[in-house]
C-alpha cells in the first residue's frame, strides 16, 4: 500500500540494468493475477536490444523512454496459445471474436498492473504507454506477433533516474456510486473538477496553449475526435488482421 500511495511515473532511467533473475521473478510473481477460466490469455514480448527498442520508438510516437529504458514490455491479448493447445487435444476452439479479444485483453491488462505493482516494490521505476492501441499495426509488425495475439499495453522499466511529483487525482467520491450510478450534474462537476482545475501548474497549462478551460486543452489538442476516430480505424483494422473480427 506504501508503494502504491506513492507510486510515480518514470520517463528517466539510469544505466544500471535490469537483472534477468530479478525480471523473470517479477513475471512469475505476477501470474498469481486473476485470469478469465484460469486460462492466462495474455502473453509479454520482452525488449532489451538496442535495435529493437528503436524500431518500437516510432509507433510510441518517439517517446525517448522507449530507447531510454533497459527494459520495454509489451502486453499482448493472447487466444492463439489457448486455441492451439485446443486444436491439438481435440477440441474445437471458437476465439476468433470480438468478445474473446475483450476476455484476452482484459487478462493482459491485470497482468501488467500486477506486474507494474511488483516492480515498483522492488524500487524499478515503470512507464505506462498509452499509445500501443494507437499504432497496433506497426507494434505488431516489429514484435512479429502472429493470428489472434494483439498488443494491448506497453511499460518501460528500469531503476528511476528522477523523483518527479506526482499527478493529481480526482477525488474517490468522484469515482464511486452507491447501489446505482448516480449521474454527475453540473454542481457535482464542478465540486470533482475543482481541485484539477485550480492547481498552478494545470492552470498554466491552459494558458499556454490559449484555451479557456483545461477541458479544451484535452478535447481541442491532446485527444481530438479526428484523431480519436482515425485511430479506431486503425484498431479496428488491426484486429480483422489479428482475426479478432
Amino acid at each position: 500500500m506504501k508503494t502504491v500511495n506513492s507510486r510515480r511515473t518514470i520517463r528517466k532511467y539510469s544505466r544500471k540494468i535490469v537483472p534477468e533473475n530479478l525480471l523473470r521473478t517479477l513475471l512469475e510473481q505476477a501470474e498469481r493475477t486473476p485470469t478469465m477460466g484460469n486460462l492466462q490469455l495474455y502473453s509479454v514480448v520482452i525488449t532489451h536490444d538496442t535495435a529493437m527498442k528503436a524500431k518500437l520508438a516510432p509507433p510510441h510516437f518517439n517517446q525517448p523512454m522507449v530507447e531510454g529504458a533497459p527494459v520495454v514490455l509489451t502486453f499482448c491479448a493472447d487466444f492463439r496459445r489457448t486455441t492451439l493447445w485446443a486444436e491439438n487435444r481435440k477440441a474445437a476452439p471458437g476465439y476468433d471474436n470480438f468478445l474473446s479479444f475483450l476476455n484476452a485483453a482484459t487478462d493482459a491488462l491485470l497482468y501488467c498492473q500486477t506486474f507494474c505493482n511488483l516492480a515498483e516494490e522492488e524500487g524499478l521505476g515503470t512507464c505506462f504507454l498509452g499509445t500501443t492501441l494507437y499504432n497496433p499495426r506497426a507494434i505488431i509488425e516489429v514484435l512479429q506477433l502472429p493470428r489472434l495475439v494483439m498488443p494491448v499495453a506497453t511499460i518501460t522499466l528500469g531503476w528511476p533516474d528522477e523523483h518527479p511529483a506526482q499527478p493529481d487525482r480526482l477525488p474517490v467520491d468522484s469515482l464511486v456510486h452507491d447501489e446505482t450510478y448516480c449521474d454527475y450534474t453540473p454542481d457535482r462537476i464542478d465540486r470533482f473538477y475543482a481541485e484539477k482545475e485550480n492547481l498552478e501548474a494545470n492552470r498554466h497549462f491552459v494558458e499556454l496553449n490559449g484555451k479557456e478551460t483545461l477541458a479544451q486543452v484535452f478535447t481541442d489538442l491532446r485527444y481530438t475526435k479526428r484523431d480519436n476516430e482515425a485511430m479506431s480505424a486503425g484498431l479496428l483494422d488491426a484486429l480483422r488482421q489479428q482475426g479478432f473480427l
